[in-house]
């Protein structure tokens, strides 16, 4: 089909542009919005409770028969576990990028329903739970009660009972936790009462598994001939403390009867006493909520919001709820801040277009071109499963510069007929595009190339490169539609051919415009000439300049710092709080109140909480805290003063003089699914079997010497072993000779101190847990076993003449990776350091502290940087690209060499990129590298506009200078146009501000030094190189194509 059938048929030109918007229009409506794409690899996560159990009876017991048979599932790639004296057991298995969540948690539960029968009974009856989630939090609010009308345990069961449901059952919500204990019926035993009757904790299990059930009892009248039939009913589960109390425990002869009121106080309290809380310093409770893997983080938090919206209108009198933390607040901001970047650079984009056309009509056509592909790549965007992403947008910036180069050809080929004296645009436009269409479909073919590889690659990066690659190529696939059908048309239907100079009539303002810019040009023209000359006659100096920028891109690339994608101020912070080893819940929290004093100074802090007893790093117990801080919006906090590492800087200078406490201040991380926050993670691990001790101390040595180094901010471990315990013995002889086994002391020792989970009921339409424990107070200190008596052949005895105590000293929590013991290290890069930076700082100390038997491994984002730095696919990808680049040119030229003149203008594009990233100070990471390939396909395109034409021109038997340099002084104003277009397209990132800047300032201080330096080495090297290549190509392949001519 010829080009001419668009020119005769506008309306089916236009008809062709509009399908292409409508369909975009309809994508972008459906197209779901979220930060990045969905790269996180899913993660199962594998809980229960061993109630009373110490951190070292949980692994053995519990963690390590379910690791055995979680090992080796499929398309696992590690596992980490935890264990801590709370009596919780978390195993987290990571599988590879790309993996089914769902068939993961699948074979997951199969492996851990093996397992079962191996653990103990206690934690059979608790369950295990398997459920897939990400690691990350996708928002956090709290509820709490300005006045404090209400306490933490009724706030907690409020929003466990009336809230928690709800969010659960939004699709995509992975797991919801309330920090603090559900509603128990806790029966405190009185153990010297209980002793007088002679009783222990597990007569009072049987009373209550006896008296406290469910049980069908039939009916009465069924299939008889009565007139009615009864369904008999018993009254079932109890509900009331008063119900308890009156539990049968032991019924005499004499007709007295002894009820749990006697021996045992009752009242309805928290299953755990484990966390305290507040929000915003009043008494308040906590509520995460983390994503399942492959669902939109924007669209779940949307759903959220308008719930708790509605809610809180509904919220009894001074209860509120308020935001903590939700990753949608910067996805908003950023977004917003990226469209805002796309409509500037729309503007600068067509105010340089106007520059060149000098016609307001010339310049249209290139404008309507960006509308119609950006908008028309959103309906391959959702063809190809993509979502609205920073990645997506951020290609729809870069693609502007590029999308109205195929429009600017069309307009500029018809403006330079009407310049040889065409008068009629219909004809001009006709001749025009016969001379022009191969090199759309060329150089368009060419740019597209280069995304072709990148999409096969895999993983994290794979997703990031796929996702950029493809709107990209799709952007100017359009664009070169639109030029070859509706920019053609357009040319005959609005263009007008110059206008006459009259003598004595002023001409108008386009064409004054117009001269005095052709004038200007020429003499421009003359000057570059003369350069390009200098560099043809002295071909030393391009090939010195060529070796040169080799030298340099590859001492660039080798000493940039790395990073996978820049940190940013998301509007959170977290504080993670350890307080001495063996720290009571009540030390931990009066440790917390002094920080909460100094947060509550802090101007910039808009809503924060306060949770004693776990830590986001460290898990639950008792010398742990954390505070979840929310700071006003980016606009009310701009400048570096206000910034999250100022904040966190003035955060740490505040709590400077808290001495009994280490405190660690930390953002949530860049990229959800990679741990909980954005600081470096690894384990060290213990593969030799030498123990925790001998471990601990190879970590503090490790810390020590990490700490030197200047990469590093802050690096420590949350592990502590200097727990206070006591080992307890119990005397085997002893308890013979009363007649009583080891296991019935450690039962009675486990009802009073630790607790039992004896019974349940129901109540607020939930289903809660009957606990009995001996009350605080009678089991505060050691003296309290002489008070525990144990049922023997001679009556009741204290426990203490049964168990020997030794002094002793453990881990409050212990941790395994990939089955070896192991001690989870965190910490924060130095400013001016990037992430790079750290791994190998870890690397060198590693090598030099470590002895023999002990390793480490990263885990979480740090993990998939170091893969992807070791792998070096970078580099590959370049290198593949640029090979696509060279075949599809040899095709299309039939020769091997003259495409080598377009290929060795690229590395001086990319030298330029990392000269610009070193002196912006940037690191090169996701969005340097996206911007590199972009930069491959954009110098290639425009180096083809030289070699084109110098190959047509030598063909026509100019000389090879003359055809360099002529092709040199023709192709200057098209190149310039691609470059300046791009360039001030790209202005905006290169000076953001605010939401996201590093992110913007990384892809556009790369991408504009890139073209900048590539397109100025291009104009004056290109020529010289085309002279080298054409020269050598017609020495090896002239003899073949004269022998074609015979």
């Amino acid at each position: 089909m010829k080009l001419q059938y668009f020119i005769d048929r506008p309306i089916l030109s236009i008809v062709i542009s509009v399908v292409i918007l409508v369909a975009g229009l309809i994508g972008l409506y459906a197209l779901s919005v979220e930060q990045y794409p969905d790269i996180a690899p899913p993660t199962i996560r594998v809980s229960t409770t061993y109630s009373g159990a110490n951190a070292e009876a949980v692994q053995k017991s519990v963690i390590v028969p379910l690791e055995e048979a979680i090992n080796g599932v499929e398309n696992m790639t590690y596992m980490t576990s935890t264990a801590s004296n709370t009596g919780s057991a978390e195993i987290t298995v990571y599988f590879k990028q790309g993996s089914d969540p769902d068939m993961a948690a699948v074979n997951v539960q199969n492996k851990v329903s093996t397992a079962t029968s191996l653990l103990p009974a206690e934690v059979t009856k608790v369950g295990v739970t398997t459920m897939k989630r990400q690691s990350s939090m996708l928002k956090i609010f709290g509820l709490y009660s300005p006045n404090g009308t209400y306490d933490e345990t009724f706030l907690t069961n409020y929003l466990t009972i009336n809230i928690k449901p709800q969010i659960q059952r939004i699709s995509g919500v992975g797991e919801v936790n309330v920090m603090g204990g559900d509603y128990a019926m806790r029966i405190w035993l009185k153990p010297d009462v209980m002793a007088q009757y002679e009783l222990e904790p597990s007569d009072v299990e049987t009373a209550l598994s006896s008296q406290n059930i469910e049980a069908s009892t039939g009916a009465v009248g069924e299939d008889s001939k009565n007139v009615y039939q009864y369904t008999l009913k018993y009254r079932g589960r109890l509900e009331k403390e008063q119900e308890f109390e009156e539990i049968v425990i032991k019924a005499y002869d004499d007709g007295r009867v002894l009820k749990l009121k006697d021996i045992a106080t009752v009242e309805l309290g928290a299953q755990s006493y484990t966390y305290t809380g507040s929000v915003n310093g009043a008494p308040g409770t906590t509520c995460m909520i983390n994503q399942t893997a492959g669902t939109n983080a924007n669209e779940i938090i949307t759903e959220i919001d308008a719930y708790l919206d509605e809610l809180q209108e509904t919220l009894p009198a001074d209860m509120e709820i308020v935001e903590l933390m939700s990753t949608k607040n910067f996805l908003d901001a950023s977004i917003a801040e990226v469209i805002k970047t796309l409509l500037e650079a729309i503007v600068l984009v067509v105010l340089v277009v106007y520059f060149f056309l000098q016609n307001p009509r010339a310049t249209l056509i290139p404008t309507v071109s960006i509308f119609v592909s950006l908008i028309g790549t959103f309906a391959i965007l959702y063809i190809a499963g993509f979502s609205i992403n920073l990645l997506t947008l951020f290609a729809l910036v870069l693609a502007i510069g590029t999308i109205v180069d195929d429009a600017i050809i069309v307009v500029e080929a018809v403006q330079v007929r009407f310049d040889e004296g065409y008068r009629s645009p219909y004809k001009a436009s006709v001749d025009a595009m016969g001379g022009i269409s191969s090199a759309i479909v060329t150089s368009t073919l060419v740019f597209m190339a280069v995304f072709v590889p990148v999409s096969f690659m895999g993983g994290t990066s794979g997703v990031f490169y796929t996702q950029f690659g493809i709107t990209m190529a799709v952007a100017v696939g359009i664009s070169a539609i639109n030029a070859l059908t509706l920019s053609p048309a357009l040319c005959a239907l609005i263009l007008r051919p110059n206008e006459m100079l009259v003598d004595g009539r002023k001409p108008e303002f386009s064409t004054r415009f117009r001269m005095a810019f052709d004038s200007a040009f020429k003499r421009i023209v003359l000057k570059y000439k003369m350069g390009a000359k200098f560099f043809i006659k002295r071909k030393w100096l391009a090939w010195s300049a060529f070796g040169a920028s080799v030298f340099l891109l590859v001492y660039f690339m080798g000493t940039t710092k790395t990073s996978l994608v820049p940190s940013e101020d998301t509007g959170s912070i977290f504080v993670s709080l350890d307080a001495p080893a063996g720290s009571t819940l009540a030390e931990t929290a009066s440790i917390m109140n002094k920080v909460e004093e100094e947060l509550k100074a802090i101007p910039q802090i808009d809503n924060f909480n306060k949770i004693a007893g776990f830590g986001m790093g460290s898990g639950s117990g008792a010398s742990h805290g954390m505070f979840i801080i929310k700071l006003k919006h980016w606009d009310e906090r701009q400048g570096k003063e206000n910034s999250v590492d100022a904040i966190s800087a003035e955060i740490y200078r505040r709590t400077a003089s808290i001495k009994n406490a280490s405190i660690f201040v930390f953002s949530p991380p860049m990229i959800s699914g990679y741990g909980t926050g954005n600081s470096f993670e690894l384990y060290m691990q213990d593969r030799s079997g030498k123990g925790i001790e001998a471990l601990n101390k190879v970590t503090d040595d490790f810390l020590v010497a990490l700490n030197r180094r200047p990469e590093i901010q802050m690096a420590y471990t949350s592990f502590s072993a200097r727990f206070p315990q006591y080992r307890v013995d119990v005397d085997e002889a002893q308890c013979q000779r009363a007649g009583i086994t080891t296991e019935k002391v450690l039962s009675v020792l486990s009802g009073y101190l630790g607790s039992i989970y004896a019974s349940n009921f129901n109540r607020f339409t939930k289903l809660y847990r009957v606990i009995i424990q001996a009350p605080s107070e009678e089991r505060k200190n050691l003296q309290s076993l002489d008070n525990i008596y144990v049922k023997t052949a001679d009556g009741m005895a204290p426990v203490s003449q049964f168990v020997k105590l030794a002094k002793t000293y453990g881990a409050e929590s212990l941790t395994r990776f990939n089955m070896f013991s192991s001690i989870n290290v965190q910490g924060m890069p130095a400013s001016g350091y990037s992430s790079g930076d750290v791994i190998n700082a870890v690397k060198e100390v590693a090598a030099q502290t470590l002895p023999t038997g002990y390793g480490y491994e990263f885990s979480g984002m740090t993990r998939e940087e170091e893969q992807m730095a070791n792998s070096h696919d970078t580099v590959i990808i370049y290198a593949v690209c640029i090979l696509f680049i060279y075949l599809i040119l040899c095709a299309l030229y039939e020769s091997l060499f003259v495409p080598m003149a377009v290929i060795l203008s690229v590395p001086f594009g990319l030298m330029g990129s990392f000269l610009f990233a070193r002196l912006w100070g940037i690191e090169n990471n996701i969005y340097l590298q996206t911007g590199l390939i972009m930069l491959i396909g954009l110098l290639s395109k425009t180096a083809i506009l030289l070699t084109e034409y110098a190959t047509e021109r030598r063909k026509e038997g100019m000389s090879l200078s003359q055809a360099a340099v002529s092709a040199a002084g023709v192709r200057l104003r098209p190149i310039l146009m691609t470059a300046l277009t791009m360039i001030f397209g790209l202005l905006p990132l290169m000076f953001a501000s605010g939401v996201g800047a590093n992110g913007n300032i990384s892809l556009g201080v790369g991408a504009v030094g890139g073209m900048l330096i590539g397109t100025v080495a291009l104009l004056f090297v290109t020529p010289a190189f085309f002279i080298t290549f054409q020269y050598v190509e017609e020495k090896v392949m002239g003899k073949r194509k004269e022998d074609r001519k015979l």
